[in-house]
């Protein structure tokens, strides 16, 4: 060897590989380990006290690059051209990473990239840290996590000139920049839809938060916001102490109010958030709630409560809550599994006062407004078979507006469900056991004039002026009611050589009651005008056989589908219902004869009503499906009583069954049509028509059309018209038009809005009546006008995109069918929503009414 070959050796020595070499390496914080060749292995090794060559599987680096150099003189070890080392499910790439042995620090330089094991990518210019990685500095920062919040995927972006890592916890962003919004594509240095700009951004990951000092809010680059210092939970986080999106407050009762929600993270499974909020009215009002899961389910527990400085702003007592200092509610709900097929639960709600909630604007899971506004508490438990259901539960109910009288409230406990489907050896077919038990309670009487009259107990409860069957109604009574039913019934089908479907049935119903009516206290001695006032014990039978008779004829259409032509009859053989009038009906007082219910075994909607007597129905159906999801169908029927006492037209306690076309011995005309030529457009319409003349009784016609993706659009169109039925309490007639409809402008962009027509004018009338009833009840009469009345409205402007959701709308809200809503006039309100993904979320909900009515307990101002 030569003195040249020597010298050369001792200083560069340069090797041209290609090749993956598998070595032992240590915990890694933001970056992974920058080495290359076993000599820089054994450095670090030997720096860390591990063996070159142990660990396995996920311990080890793996580095790939093409050029290994070693550099005696400078002490330094490179490795160059698509340098790639992976540890841990993480990935390092750069064009150069040096190791210094003399400093002890690593450089990775040249389009440098970092992605973590959870899909986080970091790219610098230039990567200095030390041999513990723990310590160090990153040029030209950009760094993209990739979370998942609620089921929806977030990216979120940090950047900065320059970037410091400090003991491998915390990671300080100079002149850094935030934000959750992807770059536009066609021009990537344009700002971003929203970004935080700030002096410094500090990630600590031990305690996954963000720290922004002297911080700006920009929108499309533009300055709209500027705080000095605020911190979030990183996009990380589930759960984290602290406070929460502030809310703001205004009503007249109320005054300005805002407040500044606490989040306490005990535990991973419990938490507690207390909400103070100051109004400047009333006061101080506290809220907290504390939820909890367990092994086998959760609950939580929300209580409310203030203490108001000024009462006067409510009406006293019997129309709103004004003699009331303290005022508050307890509320919970549970859910707890006890196997796999029963579980148990309760949603309950305690309340100071029926105005309570709506005063204060609490958000309560007990609220039910589908019928009216009411609060209900109960108390379940449930159990699924593989074909079998159990349900058991109780019931209490709440009226939430002055004119709600709570004696006339129901507490029903219990109320329980049985079913059960069996497969019967030896006769096949399907047996199905139905058991119910019902039992329920009130202090006082409900009852309803006929035709519609404007007469109040107190001023505010409705009653009859005359208590008789004639011109009254009794939608409850007082006292207890319990009634058990069991219903046994089987059904078989057989299709004949021929293709005709013969499907026999019979079923067996039995129904014990207990009436134990109270008839002491206020208009409760009315009640013998309508049933016995003593206690009393009932049991009626209803055995019924049947057969159903279908014969569809089928025809090709070739390639574009078939259409079915079918005849359908039914005859039920029963004896005549029993007891009619002389029992409470509690939970049959709705009926609705027309398409659905044509074929119906007992047409009756609950346990209290048995249907009786011999009754045929017949009907013929339509179908036509063909190419590119077109269907067309059309039924037309009508139900004849054959035989034995109609029970459609012997009145009960509420006259379930006048004026419902079924009330004679030939009922009226039911029919359905439905077209739906493709999958964006359906039209269906249903109607009941007068057996003699034909007249239209009852119409519903409704449109559903979505024409994306050929037409950002789609809309829904429902119309009805019904005609009046004096005997059941609705003395008018009632025709509406429901639309809604939304517009996505642009793939981000849409508009939508609704809006609800009252074209029979009598909810104008009765608007106007509430308004005379708030001044004077005794003087208060209805007066309908010759207008289309606006009943209720909305319109709503929206965004979103991935990082940004934005709405405002503006919404007149109705008033509810009688005078029991408890809600004002008439509600005209704006409501403004902004979400910055991962930052926060703000929203303000304004009432623009300058007055409001004595329904909702608040005093005029």
């Amino acid at each position: 060897m030569t003195a040249l070959e020597g010298q050369a050796l001792q200083g560069v020595m340069m090797a041209r590989v290609k090749t993956t070499i598998a070595i032992s390496a240590v915990a890694m914080a933001l970056l992974c380990a920058v080495v290359s060749t076993p000599v820089v292995a054994q450095t670090l090794n030997e720096r860390f006290g591990s063996p070159a060559q142990s660990g396995s599987g996920n311990d080890r680096l793996l580095v790939d690059a093409k050029e290994i150099i070693y550099n005696n003189d400078k002490n330094t070890i490179s490795a160059s051209g698509d340098v790639q080392l992976n540890y841990q499910g993480r990935t390092l790439q750069a064009d150069r990473v040096t190791y210094d042995r003399n400093t002890g620090r690593v450089y990775a330089e040249g389009n440098a990239r970092l992605t973590d094991e959870h899909g986080g990518i970091t790219t610098g210019s230039r990567f200095e840290l030390t041999d513990d990685f723990k310590n160090g500095f990153i040029d030209s920062l950009r760094v993209v996590q990739k979370t998942v919040q609620n089921g929806v995927p977030i990216t979120t972006r940090f950047s900065s000139p320059r970037a410091e890592r400090a003991e491998g916890e915390t990671t300080v962003f100079e002149r850094g920049t935030y934000t959750a919004c992807e770059p536009c594509k066609e021009n990537p240095e344009k700002p971003p839809l929203w970004q935080v700009k700030a002096a410094k951004i500090i990630h600590n990951n031990s305690e996954q938060t963000i720290y922004y000092e002297d911080a700006t809010l920009e929108i499309y680059g533009i300055p709209v916001a500027y705080l000095p210092y605020f911190w979030t939970p990183d996009p990380t986080v589930k759960r984290k102490t602290g406070f929460l999106s502030p809310r703001y407050v205004y009503s007249s009762a109320l005054g300005y109010g805002a407040s500044i929600p606490f989040f306490w993270n005990l535990a991973p499974n419990y938490d507690l958030t207390f909400t103070p909020t100051y109004l400047s009215r009333q006061g101080f009002l506290g809220q907290v709630e504390w939820r909890h899961r367990l092994d086998n389910g959760f609950y939580n527990i929300r209580a409310t409560g203030i203490s108001q400085q000024d009462p006067g702003a409510f009406l006293p007592s019997p129309s709103g809550p004004g003699d009331r200092t303290e005022r508050g509610s307890l509320e919970s709900t549970g859910l707890f599994y006890i196997n796999e097929r029963w579980k148990w639960g309760w949603d309950v709600a305690l309340l100071s006062d029926k105005w309570f909630l709506t005063n204060y604007r609490v958000r309560s899971e007990s609220l039910n407004t589908v019928y009216v506004k009411e609060s209900i508490s109960t108390l379940y438990l449930q159990g699924l078979g593989d074909r079998s259901f159990f349900d058991m539960r109780g019931y209490y109910f709440q009226g939430l507006s002055s004119t709600d009288w709570q004696k006339q409230q129901p507490v029903v406990a219990p109320v329980v469900d049985y079913n059960k489907r069996i497969t019967p050896a030896g006769i096949g077919g399907e047996l199905t056991i139905d058991a119910n038990v019902t039992s329920l309670t009130r202090q006082a009487a409900q009852y309803q004039q006929i035709p519609k009259a404007t007469t109040f107990l107190f001023g505010l409860y409705e009653t009859c002026a005359i208590f008789d069957k004639s011109s009254c109604l009794v939608r409850g009574i007082s006292g207890t009611t319990t009634r058990a039913s069991l219903n046994l019934s089987w059904r078989r089908e057989f299709i004949d050589p021929v293709g005709q479907v013969w499907t026999p049935f019979t079923y067996l119903r039995g129904d014990a009651f207990r009436v134990s009516p109270d008839i002491t206290g206020f208009q409760n001695n009315e009640l013998p005008n309508f049933i016995s006032g003593e206690e009393n014990y009932a049991f009626r039978g209803m055995p019924a056989i049947g057969l159903e008779y279908r014969f569809p004829f089928v025809a090709s259409l070739g390639t574009s589908g078939k259409q079915v032509i079918e005849p359908i009859a039914q005859i039920i053989a029963r004896p005549s219902e029993t007891r009619i009038g002389t029992l409470p009906n509690e939970d049959a007082q709705s009926l609705v004869f027309e398409d659905t219910s044509l074929f119906d075994w007992d047409k009756f909607s609950g346990y209290d009503r048995a249907e009786g007597g011999t009754r045929a129905n017949v009907g013929i159906q339509y179908t036509v499906t063909g190419a590119n999801d077109f269907y067309a169908n059309i039924l037309f029927g009508q139900s004849y009583q054959l035989a034995g006492t109609n029970s459609f037209a012997k009145p009960d306690l509420v006259n379930t069954g006048l004026e419902s076309g079924l009330d004679t011995r030939v009922s009226d005309y039911v029919g359905r049509f439905q077209l739906s030529p493709n999958k964006n457009f359906t039209f269906v319409t249903r109607g009941r028509f007068d057996k003699d003349n034909f007249d239209l009784n009852r119409l519903e016609a409704g449109i559903t059309a979505n024409f994306n993706p050929y037409i950002p659009f789609s809309a829904s169109l429902t119309y009805a018209r019904y005609a009046a039925q004096p005997e059941i309490g609705f003395d008018h007639r009632r025709e509406g038009i429901l639309t809604s409809g939304t517009w996505n402008i642009t793939p981000n962009w849409y508009v939508t809005g609704s809006l609800l027509l009252d074209l029979d004018r009598y909810l104008l009338a009765r608007d106007n009546f509430a308004t005379q009833f708030a001044v004077n009840p005794a003087t208060a009469v209805y007066n309908r006008q010759n207008s289309v009345y606006v009943s209720s409205m909305s319109l709503g402007l929206g965004y979103i995109d991935e990082c940004t959701t934005f709405s405002v709308s503006y919404s007149v809200s109705p008033r509810d069918v009688s005078l029991t809503s408890g809600e004002k006039d008439r509600n005209h309100t704006v409501l403004l929503r902004l979400e910055l993904k991962t930052l926060g979320e703000v929203s303000f909900n304004q009432t623009l009414n300058g007055g409001s009515s004595s329904q909702d307990g608040i005093a005029a101002q």
